[in-house]
C-alpha cells in the first residue's frame, strides 16, 4: 500500500443527499425510521472497509438550509437522533467509526459528554462527535431558554462572499469552543487507572484519581468529574464542518479533524492554506483536512449524470449543495480523491446523493479501484477509531500525576 493511504468516510443523511433520493427506485423510504435500513446501510460501509460513517442531524427540522417558511412535503421532513443511531449501532458493527452529530448550543456539554464517552464505551472505541452548532430562530424556539435570530440577508450575502459571521453566530462558535473544552476537561476527569473494583478491601474506585475541573468561562460553569469514566479512546475524535476562517479557527482550537468543501474549480489548495493559517499556534498533532464530496456514481443501469438528472427532474429542481457534486465512475473519482490527497488533504468524506446506491458504488467500484492502485486498505486493523485514523492513540490525561 502507498507510504500516504487514503482516509475515506461516508456522511450519511437519510436516504441521502439529494432532496429526491427517497423515491430512487433502490431507497427504502418505509424503512427510513427502523434499526434495520441504518444497520444495513452501515453495514454496507463497514464491508466497504470505509473509516467512518458520520450522522447527521439538527434540531430543525431537515431541508434546505436558510428556507424560511418551507412547507415542502415532497422531501423526507423527519429525522432520528444521530447519537441514538450511533448507539443502536455499535454492538452491531467491529470496525466502522461512528460519528453522531450534536450541536452545542441547546445540548449542555456534561450532556454530551457522557453521551459520547458512553458510546465508546459500547462501540469499544470507536467513537466520535462533529460538534455543529444551531444558529437560527427556529430551533431556539424548541427550547424557549433564550433568542437567535436568523441571518439577514445581508449577513448571510457577506457569510457567502467573505465568510464573516454575523455577530451572534460568532458568539456561538465561542460557545462551542468552551463547550468542547468543558467535554473534554470531563474525559480527563477520571485517571484511566481510577477504577479499582477490588471486592476485598470494598473500593470501586480511587477517589485521589477522580478530579474536579472547575471550569468556569463566559458561557459555563462546570465542576465536575464526569460521572461516566474516562472513554477507551482517552479522547474519542472530534470533528467539525467548516466553510470559512472563523470556523476553520474553531476547528483548529477544538477538534482532531475538519470537514472541508473545496470547489471542483478551485481544488483545495486555498482552503488548506487558510486552515495553516487558522491553526498556526495549534499544539499537538495537526489539525487532519477532510474534503467533502457529493457523489452520484455510475451504476450498471445509468451513469451518476444520468441518475441525478433524473432526481433533479423528480425534484423539480438542479441540486445544489455546498460541497462539490462529483458524477462519473469509480475510477475518475479515484483519479480525484488521489490528486487532492497529493495537494495535502488527509482524507475524504463522501456524501451519497443516494444512500443505498451510492454507498453500494463506493463499496464495491470505489474501494476496489483505490485498492488497485495501492492507496487503500484491504483489511481493517484492529484498534481504536483513532488508530485508524492515524491520531495518537496515547493520549495523555492532563490531571494524570506523573
Amino acid at each position: 500500500m502507498a507510504p500516504n493511504p487514503l482516509h475515506l468516510g461516508v456522511a450519511l443523511d437519510g436516504a441521502g443527499w439529494h432532496p429526491a433520493a427517497w423515491r430512487a427506485p433502490n431507497s427504502r423510504p418505509t424503512e427510513l425510521f427502523s434499526a434495520r435500513y441504518w444497520t444495513d446501510v452501515v453495514a454496507t460501509a463497514e464491508r466497504g472497509l470505509l473509516d467512518f460513517v458520520t450522522i447527521e442531524d439538527s434540531l430543525r427540522v431537515p431541508g434546505p438550509l436558510h428556507a424560511r417558511g418551507d412547507d415542502a412535503v415532497d422531501q423526507v421532513r423527519a429525522r432520528l437522533d444521530a447519537h441514538l443511531i450511533a448507539a443502536t449501532l455499535a454492538p452491531l458493527t467491529h470496525h466502522i467509526g461512528l460519528i453522531p452529530t450534536v450541536t452545542t448550543t441547546h445540548t449542555e456539554p456534561f450532556h454530551v459528554s457522557t453521551a459520547i464517552a458512553t458510546l465508546d464505551y459500547t462501540s469499544r472505541g470507536r467513537a466520535g462527535w462533529q460538534v455543529r452548532v444551531s444558529a437560527g430562530a427556529e430551533e431556539a424556539q424548541h427550547f424557549g431558554r433564550r433568542e437567535i435570530t436568523d441571518p439577514t440577508p445581508a449577513e448571510f450575502a457577506a457569510l457567502i462572499a467573505t465568510g464573516e459571521l454575523p455577530g451572534h453566530a460568532e458568539a456561538l462558535f465561542e460557545e462551542a469552543t468552551d463547550a468542547v473544552e468543558v467535554v473534554r476537561r470531563l474525559w480527563d476527569s477520571w485517571e484511566d487507572d481510577a477504577e479499582i473494583r477490588d471486592v476485598a478491601t470494598r473500593r470501586f474506585i480511587d477517589r485521589d484519581k477522580l478530579h474536579y475541573i472547575d471550569f468556569e468561562g463566559r458561557f459555563f460553569r462546570v465542576r465536575g468529574p464526569a460521572i461516566t469514566p474516562r472513554p477507551p479512546q482517552g479522547q474519542p475524535v472530534i470533528t467539525a464542518l467548516g466553510h470559512a476562517p472563523r470556523i476553520y479557527e474553531f476547528a483548529a482550537t477544538a477538534a482532531d479533524l475538519v470537514f472541508v468543501t473545496p470547489t471542483r474549480e478551485h481544488g483545495p489548495a486555498q482552503i488548506l492554506r487558510q486552515i495553516a493559517t487558522a491553526g498556526a499556534s495549534r499544539v499537538g498533532e495537526p489539525l487532519r483536512v477532510y474534503a467533502d464530496l457529493v457523489v452520484f456514481l455510475d451504476t450498471d443501469d445509468d451513469t451518476g449524470a444520468q441518475r441525478l438528472a433524473r432526481l433533479n427532474d423528480q425534484s423539480g429542481a438542479e441540486f445544489s449543495s455546498d460541497a462539490a457534486v462529483f458524477t462519473g465512475s469509480a475510477e475518475e473519482i479515484a483519479d480525484l480523491l488521489a490528486d487532492w490527497n497529493t495537494q495535502g488533504v488527509d482524507g475524504f468524506r463522501l456524501r451519497p446523493g443516494v444512500a443505498v446506491d451510492d454507498l453500494a458504488a463506493i463499496a464495491g467500484r470505489l474501494v476496489p479501484a483505490l485498492q488497485h492502485r495501492g492507496a487503500f486498505r484491504t483489511s481493517y486493523p484492529e484498534g481504536s477509531l483513532r488508530g485508524l485514523l492515524g491520531l495518537s492513540t496515547t493520549v495523555p490525561n492532563r490531571y494524570a500525576r506523573v
